[in-house]
């Protein structure tokens, strides 16, 4: 019989080597800062225009009749790739240079976002969908604008200036 012991110490030992393994600089790098490009035209005229051209049906192209939920199928896909995109993040280990704050900053940005992606976002997507007045799509686009956009573009650029300086300091290849 083993000595329960000695098993019980070479799980401790480990399980301290796993935990103290952090992912290459790299890997850290695309899930934390990089997936953030997927979210840059958040709270902008373009991110509404992505939307809204879902809904688009031209009159002599068969091929362009809508169901009537394209622009909400959108809205949702990026809300499940955002969230995936946060799991990761949050998967993230926090050794080392700088790690805790990016991660930290990096959740903050996408747990901003998230919510209005499910909120705003949606509710414009389904006008979009339901062909609805113009009026009220500007109304939710201009709401999204003046209450979101300054936030946003504090936190984004935070964590970006701070994930310059962790591809300098790991010698990271990144072209800005």
């Amino acid at each position: 019989m083993k000595n329960p012991f000695k098993t019980l110490k070479l799980l401790l030992f480990l399980s301290i080597i796993l935990q103290s393994c952090a992912e290459p600089a790299d890997k850290f790098f695309g899930v934390a800062i990089l997936n953030t490009n997927t979210i840059t035209d958040f709270a902008t005229p373009i991110l509404a225009k992505h939307i809204s051209d879902e809904a688009v049906e031209y009159p002599n192209i068969p091929s362009s009749k809508k169901k009537g939920d394209e622009a909400l199928k959108y809205v949702q896909n990026q809300i499940l790739y955002m969230e995936k995109s946060l799991k990761d993040i949050k998967a993230l280990s926090e050794n080392g240079d700088n790690r805790k704050e990016l991660k930290a900053q990096a959740i903050s940005l996408y747990e901003y976002v998230i919510p209005v992606y499910k909120n705003e976002y949606s509710a414009y997507a389904k006008l979009c969908d339901a062909k609805g007045p113009t009026i009220q799509k500007e109304e939710i686009i201009n709401t999204i604008s003046k209450k979101y956009t300054t936030e946003f573009e504090k936190r984004y650029t935070l964590l970006m200036s701070n994930g310059k300086g962790f591809a300098e300091a790991n010698k990271l290849n990144v072209s800005w």
